[in-house]
């Protein structure tokens, strides 16, 4: 199948469309940031940096960590955003650039999200750098999108929507990470399911001007339990880049910095040294 140039777009210096990135550009791991001032937060711990480029809130560097071949590459805020960035990304080492066709040998990437987090459980303080072990969304990326789950991912959604049916208007959906990289990058990293939420203030819980449309919202995610699986922290990524991931047949995992205690109505003091703690943990173990 072609592809036509309005479903994939190639910039005139045929790079992807809002990564403005060339196949050669990114390597097959990848660290994805949300904010674009920590691309370089990471990249100055390799040993080299052979690249730099940036559009919108678009920025890569690729280089080398020793022998390791790295790119890192900011997201922006939210699972719009990782609609872009995860297909974009697939192109890149999954289409021909010059047939617009699908290459018959595909490419699986592992992608490390680094990011920050709030924490909906008491026993997971400030400063705890936590593995997700499913990526949990509330809002509405997936809805457009054939999603293959396995039966434990099937088992602990259904759990999640039967404790969730009174809220009305979400439909919620469940990927599991990449177990090899839970087991390598999150081996002894405090784990839960991460909820993705489709916003920073009420979808979250947070009270400020408008009023809530869901009142106790933490209340109701750190009440869920499904055998050993508990609902620990709150963001506005995970779910699309786990779902996406799977669903393009990369390999994805996401290290959350908490920066804040949900439950206690706190915020951390120190959020660069916690992220930076995490940034660390990732590097040595990538």
């Amino acid at each position: 199948m072609t592809l036509s140039e309005a479903d994939l777009i190639i910039n005139p210096d045929g790079s992807i469309y809002h990564l403005n990135l060339l196949p050669e550009d990114i390597a097959d791991t990848v660290i994805t940031v949300g904010d674009l001032d920590r691309v370089g937060e990471i990249s100055k711990h390799f040993d080299s940096i052979e690249l730099k480029k940036g559009k919108r809130e678009f920025i890569t560097h690729t280089g080398y960590l020793g022998k390791k071949r790295i790119t890192v590459v900011s997201t922006g805020i939210g699972t719009d955003n990782i609609d872009i960035v995860f297909n974009e990304l697939d192109a890149l080492v999954n289409i021909d650039f010059e047939t617009r066709e699908i290459k018959k040998e595909l490419k699986s990437l592992n992608i490390i999200r680094v990011g920050t987090s709030g924490a909906v459980q008491p026993d997971i303080p400030m400063g705890t750098i936590l593995a997700s072990t499913y990526g949990l969304g509330f809002d509405a990326l997936m809805n457009y999108y054939i999603q293959q789950m396995s039966g434990d991912e099937h088992s602990v959604l259904d759990s999640i929507k039967s404790h969730f049916s009174h809220i009305k208007g979400i439909h919620p959906y469940l990927t599991a990470a990449d177990s090899t990289l839970l087991q390598t990058i999150g081996k002894d990293m405090e784990k839960g399911i991460t909820v993705t939420a489709p916003g920073f203030y009420a979808p979250q819980g947070r009270q400020v001007r408008a009023k809530n449309a869901v009142p106790n919202f933490i209340s109701q995610l750190n009440s869920f339990k499904d055998g050993t699986n508990r609902i620990t922290n709150l963001e506005m990524e995970t779910a699309g880049i786990y779902a996406l991931a799977k669903t393009l047949g990369h390999k994805a995992l996401s290290v959350n910095a908490i920066l804040a205690s949900r439950v206690k109505f706190e915020f951390s003091s120190e959020p660069n040294k916690i992220v930076e703690k995490a940034i660390n943990m990732v590097l040595e173990r990538i």
